[in-house]
């Protein structure tokens, strides 16, 4: 045989030795999308969203990373069709290879990056991300390369979708307005006594509901300054919650789902703030924990995100409907005026009206679409707040979690009982909607 010949075809059979041998595994694994969803976290932390706005952030990006994801599993339903003004999808092209959890990672990461204010922190998280990818999986080039085009054209198409949705324009709106002569009405509050947060979530597009009005709860106990009225007494249970001398097991529940993004401390002319965890940042973070639990893989737990992110979003807007149509006093103001000047809550009032309880709510419209991914009766361990100095906690099922983050609220002293009770039954209202609405499996009625 030719020399030549010979020497080429050793120099071909040692090159092809050398290749590594494409390995899926860590380009379909789900850990890359819960890093993803905490790095997210972290940057809504670290940007101060507001939680309804936190919410929209997280709503968007599941959409996305479902969207591009679920065709890795035959048996899934896009989302084209099924939410308010969305309704085509990009299409992969027909006859090519794709990793398609590498694109609904992308398209994920592409609409946080967007929607945040932080942009470098996703850039950095998922240039190492993908790098590490790249070297365990051995993905083609070409694949990998036709796979992020794709998550970024679902991207794209959820970006330009999320254009319409009137959060821009509500940007402009005017400022709420307080009517300081009337005792029923919400009032700034203590420490900082801040501007009304999002009076006009409640004109941000569902994406289910068919408006914000849908589920409008009952109104609050009529307002009273008399004493044994109902609504007096609805303010002194908020006033002895906890007790004259605390309760430690009511603190440590308060404490835990406290969730405030922004908490100011005042130390004589000297202010500081500390920063945490959305109320939907934390669910977020229990559906990650039970997709851990469950072994869930990529598409299975991109459906939880999806489930608990769409009941977080229009949880909000229905809960910011109700709060600025009835327009409620919050407890701290109440009490001040009418029990005890000097009280203040264990908790800092958040800088929105009273009625319902956005925690109720929302927590109970997440826990309705967890249960429907992972069951009931799923106990799980939530280390959710152990990183800002607090205990984890066990809960029974997603419902319990639910019921604790809405009593935790007059633990904290900023709610009354009613706004609680009715919250809940709103947010499990909004769940169920959610949950009938909104098929990602063929299989489903």
């Amino acid at each position: 045989m030719n020399p030549k010949l010979l020497c080429w075809l050793a120099g071909l059979a040692l090159f092809t030795s050398c290749q590594k041998e494409y390995n899926p595994a860590p380009a379909e694994d789900p850990e890359n999308l819960h890093q993803a969803v905490r790095q997210l976290n972290e940057v809504i932390i670290h940007d101060i969203f507001s939680p309804p706005v936190a919410s929209r952030i997280y709503a968007y990006a599941a959409i996305a990373g479902y969207e591009a994801a679920h065709r890795a599993d035959a048996g899934t339903l896009s989302m084209a069709g099924q939410l308010n003004g969305y309704n085509q999808a990009p299409q992969p092209e027909a006859g090519q290879t794709y990793c398609y959890q590498l694109a609904g990672l992308h398209a994920f990461l592409t609409v946080s990056k967007t929607l945040t204010f932080s942009e470098p922190m996703i850039d950095e998280f998922r240039e190492t991300l993908y790098a590490k990818i790249r070297k365990e999986s051995h993905i083609p080039k070409d694949v990998f390369e036709r796979s992020l085009a794709f998550g970024e054209a679902v991207a794209t198409s959820v970006i330009d979708w999320s254009k319409t949705d009137t959060y821009k324009e509500s940007r402009t709106f005017p400022k709420f307005t307080v009517d300081e002569s009337d005792p029923t009405r919400w009032q700034p509050t203590p420490p900082d006594y801040k501007d009304a947060a999002e009076p006009h979530w409640g004109k941000i597009r569902p994406m289910t509901l068919d408006s914000a009005g849908q589920f409008l709860p009952s109104p609050p106990t009529p307002f009273s300054t008399a004493k044994g009225s109902p609504f007096y007494q609805d303010a002194m249970q908020v006033y002895e919650a906890l007790g004259k001398t605390g309760d430690p097991a009511r603190e440590e529940i308060a404490y835990f789902w406290d969730d405030n993004p922004f908490v100011s401390h005042h130390q004589g002319h000297v202010m500081f703030a500390s920063k945490k965890v959305t109320p939907g940042g934390h669910w977020m973070n229990i559906a990650m924990l039970a997709s851990r639990m469950k072994g869930a893989n990529y598409v299975q737990s991109s459906e939880a995100y999806l489930r608990v992110a769409l009941g977080l979003f229009e949880g909000f807007i229905s809960c910011w409907h109700a709060k600025y149509t009835y327009n409620l006093v919050r407890p701290e103001t109440y009490i001040n005026k009418n029990i005890d000047e000097d009280w203040r809550p264990f908790l800092q009032t958040p800088a929105f009206p009273e009625h319902t309880s956005g925690h109720s709510v929302i927590s109970r419209s997440a826990a309705v679409g967890l249960t429907k991914i992972y069951g009931e009766n799923f106990a799980f361990n939530d280390t959710t707040n152990v990183e800002f100095g607090r205990t984890a906690r066990k809960f029974s099922s997603f419902h319990q979690a639910s019921d604790e983050a809405s009593i935790s609220r007059l633990y904290g002293g900023i709610h009354f009982l009613p706004a609680l009770n009715v919250g809940s039954e709103q947010g499990r209202k909004v769940g169920d909607w959610v949950n009938n609405k909104v098929r990602t499996r063929k299989e489903e009625n």
